[in-house]
């Protein structure tokens, strides 16, 4: 059993649709993956247009939604604290303890986490403390314009303090803004040669509501699935 941990440098980068875009495209060509959202504030689990929803819908598993996210919180807050707020206590153990029970179901796993790497997440443990007891390679999320390098490359330089291990930066929603401009041009040069990370992707702005067939395809089409697979092993 192997997988990747999907982070961003911030909130609202497109987490989840890079990693339920890569988990369809991998089963498309038959690698048995499966999708692991641990904690969700924003909305319920069962909330179709949550997190934890759309990563099912995009992957094609069928695995239970509360398998895919056993904490889940309706106000749009830090984990921690929509989790407090809803009278509740979860430890990084409780995450490990769900992910223990569901991991044979699967090969491979996508496992999404919730804003940056220093979001307060449970009660004793920010997002970075999951990926590391989980022992996952990282993939960075980053947005295209200015501003980027440098929250990709303290994202990377923060995560690489922890002992992590970065396996990819893919890059979400290139061409928003029309014309493209000249910080967005040279960008994706910039965050590699800052951080020394190889870009795996650079995924089309799709519109506010793209359909999950249209991330599928954007994702098939612009990132490395094969380098993908040699991090999942």
């Amino acid at each position: 059993m192997s997988g990747l941990f999907i982070t961003a440098t911030d909130t609202e980068i497109g987490k989840t649709l890079v990693a339920g875009g890569i988990a369809a495209a991998l089963r498309a060509i038959g690698t048995d993956i499966g999708v692991f959202k641990p904690m969700q504030s924003g909305n319920l689990a069962g909330d179709p247009s949550g997190d934890a929803a759309r990563l099912k819908d995009l992957s094609g598993v069928d695995d239970e939604l509360d398998a895919i996210c056993p904490f889940s919180y309706e106000e749009p807050l830090a984990p921690r604290l929509a989790m407090e707020r809803a009278g509740q206590r979860v430890t990084l153990q409780d995450i490990v303890s769900h992910y223990d029970a569901i991991k044979m179901r699967h090969r491979h796993w996508i496992v999404e986490g919730a804003g940056g790497l220093v979001v307060p997440y449970t009660s004793d443990a920010m997002v970075f403390h999951c990926a590391k007891v989980m022992n996952l390679p990282v993939i960075v999320v980053a947005r295209p314009d200015l501003g980027t390098v440098n929250h990709t490359a303290l994202t990377v330089a923060y995560a690489q303090r922890q002992g992590l291990q970065v396996g990819g930066i893919i890059v979400n929603g290139y061409g928003r803004r029309r014309p493209v401009g000249v910080a967005e041009q040279h960008n994706l040069q910039m965050i590699r040669e800052v951080t020394g990370i190889d870009v795996l992707g650079v995924v089309p702005w799709l519109g506010l509501n793209p359909s999950p067939a249209d991330i599928v395809q954007a994702v098939s089409d612009s990132v490395a699935l094969d380098k993908i697979q040699q991090l999942l092993g």
